[in-house]
């Protein structure tokens, strides 16, 4: 069984992988980068913003207690807009080709604690289509109050803009993607040095058999040798015709 590696053996071993390391991480990078920008459905989203506030009326007077009765209304104005009774309309008011359920998924509506805003947010695939939702289902949903609450204390603060797009955001995704591949390549190098039962060292052939080192064979190249040699004899036929003439 291999000895666990050191903090230097560890640098060696991702120095010696390096080049797998940094190719796998750019594939992991580059495949999110095109399925990001290319292949990915980008999605948009557009918010309007609508205030619940007191009955409208000319000798109406401003109450705290009918501001917390609006806030505490806003829960059930929450579930009305996503309610059949409203998306049916706003469907059929932009030609929707989908039923109520699946436009209720495409819309989320909240309200800050303690606020009488409620904001409507819509996600489509076209940026035109979420702006065009979302200020439907506020301005369906300023008219149908009336009848379904008796009460006509809605009223739309801003309308929505045209979507912005918020997924996939590839420099998010790709970020991910650089670092969830440096840990895999990482991870995988390592796993490749465990798995190598190859011989290398003193050290490996000691832990595989159990048996002491008594002496190692050094590599070597012949042609290399021979001509070491034969340079070292010209440079002591050298010296000695040197001697020579000197004497």
């Amino acid at each position: 069984m291999k000895e666990p590696l050191n903090l230097k053996e560890a640098f060696q071993l991702l120095k010696k992988r390096l080049l797998f390391i940094i190719v796998i991480t750019a594939i992991f990078t580059t495949i999110t980068g095109i399925a990001s920008y290319f292949i990915l459905t980008p999605i948009y989203q557009s918010s309007t913003q609508i205030l619940v506030n007191h009955a409208k009326s000319k000798d109406a007077v401003y109450s705290p207690n009918e501001v917390q009765t609006n806030i505490q209304l806003i829960t059930t104005y929450n579930a009305i807009i996503k309610s059949p009774a409203i998306l049916d309309k706003v469907i059929k008011k932009e030609n929707l080709k989908m039923t109520s359920g699946q436009l209720n998924k495409l819309i989320s509506v909240s309200n800050e604690q303690e606020s009488q805003l409620v904001n409507i947010t819509v996600q489509n695939e076209n940026p035109q289509k979420s702006k065009d939702i979302a200020n439907a289902i506020a301005t369906t949903f300023q008219s149908e109050i009336k009848t379904i609450m008796n009460i006509d204390n809605v009223s739309i603060l801003a309308k929505a803009e045209l979507g912005s797009r918020i997924k996939p955001n590839p420099v998010l995704n790709m970020t991910i993607a650089l670092v969830i591949g440096l840990m895999a390549s990482v991870g995988v190098a390592f796993l490749l040095e465990y798995l190598d039962n190859t011989l290398k060292e003193d050290r490996d052939i000691e832990d595989q058999l159990g048996l002491p080192v008594l002496g190692t064979i050094n590599i070597m190249n012949l042609d290399q040798a021979t001509k070491e040699n034969k340079s070292k004899m010209r440079i002591n036929e050298t010296r000695g015709d040197s001697i020579g003439s000197q004497r």
